[in-house]
């Protein structure tokens, strides 16, 4: 049985329109519920550790009755400075089920996400690509076993 978050999002509805963006924001909300099962109680700073992928940082950063904004990142280490690669901040709607990629860094370590960023100039690519990066993101820390649970 096909589940509803193994649906890929372009499958949904038509690539880079609203009706698109909506179902993509949606399938991000059900993701992120898989990876943080208990997203609407949690507060503050969050690890998860699984063997052979990077640790995946996860902090809290506002919350209110309908939102919260959480970072979702790896850091890397670049001689002794930190860098936070993917830096995603990301928007949830609980009243919506939605979860949208609010930004991520200009400054990517990726030759690919920084080929993405300069092509995709309007704000519906900027937002479909924000929000398909956080999707498929989402969809390999599941798939390398990371779980983020309240302490």
């Amino acid at each position: 049985m096909l589940l509803e978050y193994q649906l890929v999002p372009q499958a949904v509805a038509k690539p880079r329109s609203f009706v698109g963006l909506m179902s993509l924001y949606e399938s991000n909300f059900l993701r992120l519920q898989q990876l943080i099962p208990d997203i609407d109680r949690l507060d503050g700073y969050y690890q998860s550790k699984v063997a052979g992928d990077c640790d995946l940082h996860v902090e809290i950063i506002d919350r209110s009755r309908y939102t919260l904004t959480l970072r979702l990142s790896y850091f890397f280490y670049d001689g002794s400075e930190r860098v936070s690669d993917p830096n995603m901040i990301i928007r949830v709607y609980f009243d919506g089920s939605l979860a949208e990629a609010m930004s991520y860094s200009d400054e990517s370590r990726h030759a690919d996400f920084r080929h993405l960023r300069r092509t995709c100039r309007t704000e519906l690519n900027r937002r479909w690509r924000r929000n398909m990066l956080l999707n498929k993101w989402l969809e390999y820390l599941m798939d390398q076993g990371h779980l983020i649970l309240e302490r």
